[in-house]
């Protein structure tokens, strides 16, 4: 993929926001139990994105947020002018895993200050060409793109809680965004068609552009309204936790197709390879342990050999 370095020349001040939510997990696997772990959608989005665009986070956290944390994102140059302190406790959540690892049981959730969350953009993020909104309540999405100026391309996140409860504004969100994504089941829960297909119809009805199908270790599947693409996942011999792999695949994605300058439907399709493979890595460890240590020679090393074996 040919990353385009001379669009930072005259850049704003992020090249990409993320927004979602922040939160603290306690993660019990088969063969392993952590507790007091960093997560939360833009955890995981904002480090994969970090390892090719300049990418700026907008979220809330409580006053009980370790700086360890925050250091964390720092030393990933993520830019962290758009996450707010608010007075309080972060929001906190634990899950059990099935012994397939496919599965999961929440244990306990605390919204904590998200439950109270207003995402505000900083100034310098309205300008932005990328924007990844994640899996935030749709109105608050729309709180978003009423403040962002002209962006290039939108990628929105949601799941079956927000279609059952808000999807009026979640239709508003759709009509105002490049791509959607979701999963399987959620597609099929929005549009009431069991085929992928006719539900992507269904969907771009609505005004998006692109469907992106999450299948989980299965890969994901990308919509037009002129042909499907299939993306296989990167196969592992073992992974610690999955918590968190469909947001980093998500900011992957955003990353390096803003890294590309383009939103052509080839360069998604190019950005998908990074976004899966960055994700493949990332559930190697539990939270973002593995990502920290991560480097861009290392992706590309696996993104040429997962290349390799899709060629024919």
């Amino acid at each position: 993929m040919l990353f385009n370095t001379e669009k930072n020349m005259t850049k704003p001040a992020v090249d990409l926001i993320i927004v979602g939510s922040i939160g603290i997990d306690d993660i019990e696997t088969p063969a392993e139990k952590r507790k007091g772990l960093l997560g939360g959608s833009v955890s995981y989005a904002c480090a994969a994105a970090s390892f090719f665009s300049h990418t700026g986070m907008v979220g809330v956290v409580g006053t009980d947020f370790p700086r360890e944390f925050r250091d964390t994102w720092s030393n990933m140059n993520i830019d962290l002018e758009g996450l707010q302190t608010v007075e309080g406790k972060t929001f906190s959540w634990g899950g059990k895993y099935h012994d397939n690892m496919d599965s999961r049981d929440t244990l306990f959730t605390d919204l904590g200050v998200f439950e109270t969350f207003s995402p505000e953009l900083p100034e310098s993020y309205k300008e932005a060409p990328y924007l990844f909104l994640g899996n935030i309540h749709p109105a608050l999405q729309l709180h978003v793109l009423e403040q962002v100026k002209k962006p290039e391309f939108v990628l929105i996140d949601t799941m079956d809680l927000w279609i059952n409860i808000a999807k009026d504004d979640l239709e508003k969100v759709i009509s105002k965004c490049t791509m959607l994504t979701l999963n399987e089941y959620e597609a099929q829960l929005f549009t009431g068609e069991h085929a992928l297909t006719q539900a992507a119809k269904k969907l771009f009805d609505l005004g998006t552009e692109y469907v992106l199908i999450k299948k989980g270790g299965n890969g994901s599947m990308l919509f037009t309204k002129e042909d499907t693409f299939l993306l296989h996942a990167y196969p592992l011999d073992s992974f610690k936790d999955p918590t968190g792999a469909g947001d980093t695949f998500a900011g992957g994605l955003m990353g390096a197709l803003c890294a590309s300058g383009k939103t052509d439907k080839e360069s998604i399709r190019q950005a998908m390879v990074y976004g899966s493979i960055t994700a493949s890595f990332g559930v190697e460890k539990f939270s973002l342990e593995r990502l920290i240590e991560l480097d861009r020679d290392q992706i590309e090393i696996r993104v040429a050999e997962f290349k390799e074996m899709c060629r024919i």
